[in-house]
């Protein structure tokens, strides 16, 4: 069977700050069209920057420099889209004029005093609201570049927000990464500003250096989600089938397809080729559990695999997901207490869970408005009757259509109920 997954949130929404930061005008394909792209494309359109759609592509106008806010206060609104929360404030920065960037409850909640503190350090004026979050305000005359050591324990993203404008300041920016976390979205982040013409070296130390010079429009192709294709892989798993995701093979950028080699522990066959991924189940659904796993680098997928853990026949183990309490919802927990709702033993440490082999019965998912929670159970939900979440829609937020590709993929198997 051949998964019909939409495109990488992670590299559409780099692929927007980038071209609209380039010179000339970017064509990006099969962008993904969800709830956080289409905060991220509207915030972007906000700052002055002409985005239009033509058949499945976006095409990006770049203005060249940082944006010039065209009222007293340019009000930045990023819904839930942490990306948005991150990534644009360094680009105002890097413009001219006043910018206050807010968003939902849910994303208030979410840490920013790393990288307030690291544009305040880069010459910006930059307030917060309470705890170091959203709203924030950022006040600017262009950025100058410098030497900065960085808090990357919680987020990569603070990382990648510098970095993605960093070719748009008058000097030189050197980054020390202090406790990096999710290390393959810094690769990926670099590897599209090469794709736009930033020069950035990489330091024995760890540092990594970008010089100045601005972007120039790069087309691009959007490649599928491998978050995304994680939940279809790890049904695959879980139902004795054969799932393909095409378009994402050897040469991808995206870290999380490092979820297939996870699965391959649980006993699962998995071939990747330059253009494809295939994940193929046991016969009978079987996994091999008695191990345990670091998903540190690749956090997102750590739910979709403690969701089908029960199904394993030892206890599963994930290790390094501490960053995972600070996302969308404190995700260890959440994914706890839904498991234990379940009737599933399962223990939990700051930054681990272990799951234990158990049959699940009847419950309602608590989703906590986290698309991830949402998917990964749904894909317990396969192999398990009477399942039930309480907020099926949130799955908008990175691909609003899973619920019908999941039908559409396993029309003999269960399915949540309230979808």
């Amino acid at each position: 069977m051949t998964a019909r997954v939409p495109g990488s949130k992670s590299i559409t929404n780099r692929a927007l700050l980038l071209a609209a930061a380039a010179t000339g005008v970017t064509r990006l394909r099969a962008p993904l069209v969800s709830d956080d792209t289409l905060a991220f494309r509207t915030a972007l359109t906000g700052l002055g920057v002409r985005i239009t759609e033509t058949g499945d592509a976006w095409e990006v106008t770049g203005t060249g420099r940082g944006p010039v806010a065209a009222t007293a206060a340019a009000r930045v609104w990023c819904a839930d889209a942490g990306t948005a929360a991150r990534f644009l404030p360094p680009f105002a920065a890097t413009g001219k004029g006043r910018f206050v960037f807010d968003g939902t409850d849910q994303l208030r909640a979410r840490p920013l005093r790393p990288l307030a503190d690291a544009l305040t350090a880069l010459g910006a004026e930059v307030s917060t609201g309470p705890g170091g979050a959203l709203p924030l305000t950022v006040t600017a005359d262009g950025l100058t570049g410098g030497d900065i050591t960085l808090d990357s324990s919680f987020s990569s993203q603070y990382l990648t927000g510098l970095l993605l404008s960093a070719p748009l300041m008058s000097a030189p920016l050197t980054v020390r990464a202090r406790s990096l976390v999710s290390r393959p979205y810094i690769d990926m982040t670099l590897a599209l500003m090469r794709h736009f013409g930033a020069l950035t070296e990489e330091h024995g130390d760890g540092a990594i250096t970008v010089h100045p010079g601005g972007y120039t429009a790069a087309d691009l192709t959007i490649e599928p989600d491998a978050s995304t294709a994680s939940y279809f892989f790890a049904a695959a798993a879980v139902t004795g089938r054969s799932v393909t995701v095409p378009g994402l093979g050897t040469g991808s950028s995206q870290g999380d397809l490092g979820f297939v080699e996870v699965l391959r522990r649980t006993g699962a066959e998995v071939e990747i080729t330059a253009s494809a991924t295939t994940v193929t189940g046991r016969p009978d659904g079987r996994l091999t559990g008695g191990f345990e796993v670091d998903m540190g680098n690749i956090s997102d997928t750590f739910m979709t695999l403690a969701a089908i853990a029960p199904l394993a026949d030892g206890p599963v183990t994930v290790t390094g997901i501490g960053h995972a309490r600070l996302k969308e919802s404190d995700r260890i927990g959440a994914v706890a207490r839904n498991l234990r709702a379940l009737g599933i033993h399962t223990e939990e440490g700051p930054e681990r869970i272990t799951v234990h082999p158990g049959v699940p019965r009847p419950a309602e998912i608590a989703c906590h408005r986290d698309h991830r929670i949402a998917m990964a159970f749904s894909v317990l939900g396969l192999r398990t009757g009477g399942i039930t979440l309480d907020d099926p829609a949130c799955v908008a937020k990175t691909f609003p259509g899973f619920h019908d590709e999941l039908r559409r993929l396993f029309p003999g198997a269960a399915t949540p109920q309230g979808i």
